[in-house]
């Protein structure tokens, strides 16, 4: 099956480099690489190549009023991710949600960070400065297919730096008053987000956006999250990062804040349960990564993306003593 990607890098020598690019629309062949040749930027080719993710997202029609039916999942990869290691897990996770029954497309923006841990500050600048084209080249060209008798939702999964390029992407498109300022997500979720926690309180500048954009943000997070530690001196700034510590206290009330603390935990200890819930591996690091192959994870996000059923009543929850938080659990019938 096709995999689809819109890259933001730059290529010399027939290659991807990780800095800033034109975005290029990329229809990735199963079991290949994502390559320059894969894809282009005209009109006539981007245009075939929405058709064709099209045609993978509409999955049924929507009995009330005969519209057809899809979702769209853009996933945003972190910081220090070679377009190898951002097939992989595009790959793990699409195999993931279609197990658990999910249907539609999911398409990977490749923004140009490198492979090299001590990058990070180059790549919180190419992170920002390639932002806006997730919103310009992506959201909007998906918000323009938006018709009375075509319901398809556009979700996003953004992990680790990934929730940086988002938020300064929603915020910088909010700025730029773009012709066509309507477009909506349906949910946002971040999983291991490398933004501090207090960005994400309600009426923060910083962080409006997002919330005027999206219909619900779902962050999880875990405290044993090694990667985002106060003491990593890799990143930028001593404020606790969402992916550590959760969703401050006045957080917007369209949030729900997963704790994933206990279940990571019990995961990290236990080779039984890894067989089981992790049963493909790790990509990555264990404390940072473990969202991509994880089972118990899927489910949640499945449901989620669903939206069914109240965010309050997912079988892969239970209620925390803060508002509007819950744990990750894993279900009896999992």
């Amino acid at each position: 099956m096709t995999d689809f990607v819109v890259s933001a890098r730059r290529i010399k020598q027939g290659l991807f480099i990780a800095e800033p690019g034109p975005s290029r629309f990329l229809r990735v062949a199963e079991q290949q690489l994502p390559q320059p040749q894969d894809g282009r930027t005209g009109v006539t080719w981007v245009n075939a190549w929405l058709q064709q993710m099209l045609e993978v997202a509409i999955w049924g029609v929507d009995e009330r009023t005969g519209a057809a039916r899809g979702d769209i999942l853009i996933f945003v990869h972190g910081y220090n991710n070679s377009p190898e290691e951002l097939i992989m897990r595009h790959r793990q996770l699409k195999n993931d949600l279609y197990r658990v029954g999910w249907k539609g497309a999911l398409v990977s923006f490749d923004w140009p960070c490198d492979n090299k841990t001590a990058g990070y500050l180059e790549d919180r600048h190419d992170a920002k400065q390639s932002a806006m084209q997730l919103v310009t080249d992506l959201i909007s060209l998906l918000a323009a297919k938006q018709t009375p008798d075509c319901a398809v939702n556009t979700h996003i999964l953004a992990h680790s730096m990934g929730a940086y390029v988002v938020r300064e992407a929603f915020d910088d498109a909010d700025d730029a008053r773009l012709e066509n300022n309507s477009w909506m997500i349906s949910q946002l979720c971040f999983i291991g987000a490398d933004i501090s926690s207090g960005s994400l309180t309600e009426g923060n500048a910083t962080t409006d956006s997002l919330y005027r954009h999206s219909t619900r943000l779902t962050n999880y997070f875990s405290l044993g999250d090694s990667v985002l530690k106060l003491s990593n001196v890799k990143r930028a700034g001593v404020a606790p990062r969402a992916g550590r510590v959760g969703l401050p206290p006045r957080a917007p009330g369209t949030t729900a804040n997963i704790d994933c603390s206990l279940y990571h935990q019990a995961l990290l200890e236990s080779e039984t349960l890894q067989a089981v819930d992790q049963a493909d591996g790790f990509h990555g690091n264990k404390s940072h990564s473990w969202f991509f192959g994880n089972r118990v994870f899927t489910l949640d996000l499945f449901e989620t993306l669903k939206g069914d059923l109240d965010r309050s009543i997912l079988p892969t929850r239970s209620p925390s003593t803060t508002e509007r938080s819950f744990n990750l659990v894993r279900p009896a019938t999992i």
